[in-house]
């Protein structure tokens, strides 16, 4: 295509727009105040909880995804094992405990109360052992010396015999309380690094938290990353917000909840439906991407419009004009 003829046709689609601009000026004669600005880019950083190895992404820059969908994951295999160990050693706890309460099993009694029987059994052995040599050593039929070991023996027997018997008091009533009490807090200390250990496991599946586009992939399938450093970066889709700019003398004729009517550049002739819903209480001077150059040193006040059926015609960043329904 010629120079001339590329020439013709950028003069033809400007008289295009200035036409439908033109056109939809003429059909909202009470259209009321005109402001300027762009669809606000809202947008969120995306990344794990937890740090590893990078397994896949899911998805492609300008892909679309939706609340809850799955855009990334990590190799989770020692998150896997870490809940394993953590599972294994509540198991423990948990036995240890149910065995705190229950006490002594009755055949751990039973051999206890056996033990007793034959300690008594041997100081009765021992106390009439003692008692013959007590005599002998009377009439001096034996040394002294032998009496001697004789009540050294019946002591022994005696004390080995109230060893048996407080083993089996302390069998019958069972373990103490605070022992209970602290098996208890054992386990529920394990529960906690379970739950810990599988919310790990989980953090290691990155999801959207709403509709959106993929507007970039900063790592790839193989990467180590760091806890919360930046996988993806989207695009919201929703709600679609307008940020408008209103001079001083014209901020009394807005309010929220105010309806505006919201056209862009490609297709003026395409209105959109919108609502203030927010104003802002601080002055700032006219951004530059919205006013001309003698425009720029004026104070405006930044506007929030909601478009209330927004379809793909608007996107991120677009410049829009919005007409403030009096």
């Amino acid at each position: 295509m010629s120079r001339k003829a590329v020439l013709l046709l950028l003069i033809a689609l400007a008289a295009l727009g200035f036409a439908a601009r033109w056109y939809w000026n003429a059909s909202h004669p009470s259209s009321g105040l005109s402001l300027s600005g762009n669809v606000d880019i809202r947008e969120v950083n995306l990344g794990f909880r937890v740090s590893g190895k990078v397994k896949e992404l899911l998805k492609q820059e300008g892909d679309s995804v939706v609340a809850g969908e799955v855009v990334a994951r990590l190799d989770d295999l020692p998150y896997r094992q870490e809940v394993q160990e953590a599972e294994a050693q509540k198991a423990s706890l948990l036995a240890r405990l149910e065995q705190l309460r229950h006490g002594y099993r009755r055949e751990e009694i039973d051999q206890a109360r056996a033990v007793l029987k034959e300690r008594e059994a041997s100081l009765a052995n021992a106390e009439r052992l003692r008692a013959r040599k007590h005599d002998l050593a009377d009439r001096r039929v034996v040394p002294a010396q032998e009496f001697d070991d004789a009540e050294a023996a019946r002591d022994e027997a005696e004390a080995r015999r109230n060893s048996a018997q407080a083993a089996l008091r302390l069998m019958e009533a069972g373990y103490r309380p605070e022992e209970i009490r602290q098996a208890e807090a054992d386990l529920a200390r394990a529960e906690a690094q379970l739950a810990s250990a599988k919310l790990r496991m989980e953090d290691a599946t990155l999801k959207a938290a709403e509709e959106a586009i993929v507007m970039t992939r900063a790592v790839e399938p193989g990467a180590v990353v760091a806890a919360g450093s930046t996988v993806m970066n989207l695009s919201l889709k929703n709600p679609v917000w307008i940020r408008l700019y209103v001079h001083e003398p014209d901020l009394g004729r807005i309010h929220p909840g105010q309806k505006v009517e919201v056209v862009t550049d490609s297709q003026p002739e395409k209105p959109y439906e919108g609502q203030i819903g927010y104003i802002s209480p601080r002055a700032e001077f006219t951004p530059k991407n919205v006013e001309t150059r003698e425009l720029r040193t004026q104070l405006v006040y930044r506007l929030r419009a909601t478009i209330l059926h927004p379809d793909e015609g608007l996107r991120q960043g677009m410049p829009v004009t919005a007409r403030i329904l009096e």
